[in-house]
């Protein structure tokens, strides 16, 4: 929650200026320290729930009349217990088999449904991979990487099926025809055939386009293993993505799952042809947001098509030039999927980055044909909703898939007045189907304080989850407003909510004083760092296909993953510590202290390793020890340090081992494949982009956080000497 103290009432929000929300991440991955979550089966009834809101059962609800009825901590409705949940209360009046119910223990659950709850008979999920075989594909080495990447992500070493238990995976290819591949295990090789008329798509085959990953390993293998030489003439440049969504939703209608798709192209032949649109010239003024909205309906309407249908969609987009991400990225964000981009691919390059991606989507927790619903108690409701989802009405997110990094925010409203005395309730439920089939509704419950003073709202407020869900409203914002005026709207609103709290909850200190509140110490540093990140930054250097996948992406990100990705983690890793990459008895990795992102902080003979959840460089500076490149490189000097590398060498030496820690852990702890970038100071163009990620700097046309402090100052010492008892709104806080 954006803060863990509710106002109790509009007024008292409003004069705080914080926003009032959640960011919900419904299948996080549990930590090493986490238990498992318990499954309850109440058989064919289904879970108990409130008679009146529908509420699932949960540990805030009490039992009354003997442990007879209930009252729901949502609606206050008094239920009757069904004589099959009955049991008596002891004496505090909590149920005697309290300790035998994760249900009214736990705030998170998992609950296997009936029939009731199911439009379709659960099977597993399907996986389909379609990979562009254009001429682009061949040229930049996409596609030999691909098919490796795919056979690295489905099979183990030994051969063991890396997916969910049940689940099955066909092969497609496509240019400007569209080619099934039939992978029955009883045939030698595999059958293509080929859909050749794209304006009239059918599905050429019932048997043998999905199958068991293990039973058709070898015919799967020697497609994948084939393709690069039965397409090494191909010259056709349109690949046409339409017409595949529109096979693979047929082919995949009764079931649902999962197609990721390999498109290297803007689709201008075929259904959805795309013209080129994108102009440098309209960057930076009102059109600009134009740019970020679809040229037309027809991905999202094919999109909401595949929400129906249960299928999520996966896209990596290889463009060399404009590929316009805002239309064909309604494929993957209104299904819940994801966008993945390499502009220019270079296969030395990008090569283990995209076989780390594909590995990744194919092995992490991943749900299908779901609905999410957000419920609050008497006094609140739920007023909008951010992400990446369909929506049909304002209360149900249709979820095609979902995965464990996937991330909502909610923003919540008053509709009443709360009383202080108890608390407010949530609870968030997902109805979907596990990977390997099973239909579960996950339930997370939460109840959080209410109260009257505005101290207490600021004391109990974080930081990092208001900024998560500041910029998914922002995103939101910037398709109808400029971009400048979305960054100003965030600038105003960092003074707002400091100069608030400097107003009503210090306002007997010194008027030249900058006074934060504890837990909001570092906002304004946090709020540079979203203007400067690739969502809002300012200048025409870039590109609106690089923005809008940045845009999809933040809209769709859990707190953990957005605050490193706002403001990257630096540290120093050329004199360390003996403790440091030694894995503890926690599982957690001890690592070297943090360091402030700015050039002022990097030391010309030191090492420092940079990630921002996306990318991890290692940088050297020009006066590095020739003892340290020797450890961690076997080399003397810093010119024979190949910068082209992504893994570090395997010496035999402390201070390599700890890196190559390090770097592992690191990983373990993000959704995206952290490709290593070596920068040696003075020397290599990607230096550039490491600089960019300094935030504490003046770059990306943004002053750096040594001025920007003293500007927010100016600007809440004017707000609070001229505006003392106004009540301020905002884009956020009355929408």
């Amino acid at each position: 929650m954006t803060t863990y103290n509710l106002p109790n009432t509009d007024d008292l929000l409003n004069t705080s200026q914080l926003p009032m929300g959640l960011v919900i991440q419904p299948l996080a991955q549990l930590r090493a320290d986490e238990a498992p979550i318990d499954t309850v089966d109440f058989g064919d009834a289904g879970p108990a729930r409130c008679r009146r809101c529908n509420a699932y059962i949960n540990p805030y609800m009490i039992f009354i009349n003997g442990g007879q009825r209930f009252v729901c901590n949502m609606c206050l409705f008094e239920n009757e217990v069904e004589p099959s949940y009955f049991c008596n209360l002891d004496m505090n009046g909590r149920r005697c088999d309290l300790d035998q119910r994760p249900e009214l223990r736990n705030g998170t659950i998992e609950f296997a449904v009936p029939k009731a709850y199911c439009t379709k008979t659960p099977a597993p999920a399907a996986y389909v991979f379609a990979i562009d075989v254009s001429w682009n594909s061949l040229q930049s080495g996409m596609l030999q990487r691909c098919v490796a990447g795919i056979k690295e992500a489905v099979w183990d070493a030994n051969g063991v099926s890396k997916l969910a238990p049940g689940a099955q995976i066909g092969i497609m290819t496509y240019d400007k025809t569209v080619h099934f591949y039939n992978l029955s295990p009883t045939l030698e090789q595999a059958q293509m055939m080929v859909v050749p008329d794209v304006a009239d798509m059918f599905v050429p085959l019932s048997e043998g386009f999905l199958v068991n990953p293990e039973r058709s390993q070898t015919i799967v293998e020697s497609l994948l293993d084939m393709l690069p030489q039965l397409f090494a003439d191909n010259k056709i440049t349109e690949p046409v993505i339409g017409a595949v969504v529109q096979g693979v939703r047929m082919a995949l209608e009764s079931r649902g799952g999962k197609l990721i798709l390999f498109q290297t192209a803007l689709p201008t032949f075929g259904p959805g042809a795309l013209r080129y649109r994108d102009d440098s010239k309209i960057y930076g003024t009102d059109k600009e947001k134009t740019l970020y909205a679809p040229q037309d309906d027809f991905y999202r309407k094919l999109a909401e098509s595949c929400v129906d249908a249960g299928l999520s969609i996966d896209l990596f987009l290889f463009p060399n030039a404009y590929v316009d991400v805002a239309t064909l990225g309604c494929l993957s964000s209104i299904t819940g999927g994801e966008t993945h981009m390499y502009p220019n691919f270079n296969a030395v390059r990008d090569g283990v980055k995209l076989a780390g991606e594909i590995n990744r989507i194919v092995t992490r927790p991943f749900g299908f044909n779901g609905l999410m619903r957000v419920r609050c108690s008497t006094g609140l409701r739920i007023a909008e909703h951010f992400g990446n989802f369909h929506m049909k009405n304002s209360t149900d997110l249709e979820l095609a898939g979902v995965d464990s990094e996937k991330a909502f925010g909610v923003l919540v409203k008053h509709d009443g007045k709360l009383d202080e005395k108890s608390e407010a309730s949530f609870q968030v439920a997902l109805l979907y189907t596990t990977a390997d089939g099973r239909r579960r509704v996950r339930v997370h419950n939460f109840s959080t304080p209410v109260t009257t003073l505005l101290g207490n709202v600021f004391r109990w407020a974080d930081m990092d989850t208001t900024i998560n869900f500041l910029s998914k409203g922002a995103i939101s914002q910037a398709l109808s407003k400029p971009l400048n005026e979305v960054r100003e709207a965030l600038t105003e609103k960092c003074v707002k909510i400091l100069s608030a709290y400097r107003r009503n909850c210090a306002s007997s200190t010194a008027p030249g004083q900058l006074i934060l509140p504890e837990s909001f110490k570092l906002f304004p540093l946090y709020t540079l760092a979203l203007l400067k990140s690739k969502t809002l930054r300012a200048g025409r250097d870039m590109n609106s296909d690089v923005r809008v996948y940045h845009m999809r992406m933040v809209k769709s990100m859990g707190v953990s993953e957005s605050i490193v990705y706002f403001y990257a983690r630096m540290m120093a890793v050329d004199a360390m510590d003996e403790r440091v990459g030694v894995m503890g008895a926690n599982g957690r990795v001890f690592l070297p202290p943090l360091v402030r992102v700015s050039y002022a902080r990097l030391n010309p003979a030191g090492a420092y390793l940079l990630e921002n959840g996306q990318r991890l460089f290692l940088w050297l500076g020009r006066e590095i020890p020739s003892a340290f490149l020797q450890d961690v490189f076997g080399v003397q000097t810093i010119e024979s340090v190949d910068p082209t590398m992504h893994h570090l060498p395997e010496l035999d030496t402390t201070t390599s081992s700890q890196l190559r820690m390090i770097r592992v852990y690191l990983q373990a702890q993000r959704a995206q494949y952290l490709d290593l970038t070596i920068v040696r100071q003075g020397m290599d163009q990607a230096e550039i982009e490491f600089s960019n990620l300094l935030v504490e700097d003046k770059n990306n046309e943004a002053m750096s956080y040594v001025d920007y402090l003293p500007t927010i100052h100016r600007m809440i010492q004017t707000e609070v000497t001229t505006r003392p008892h106004e009540v301020h709104t905002s884009i956020w806080s009355n929408h």
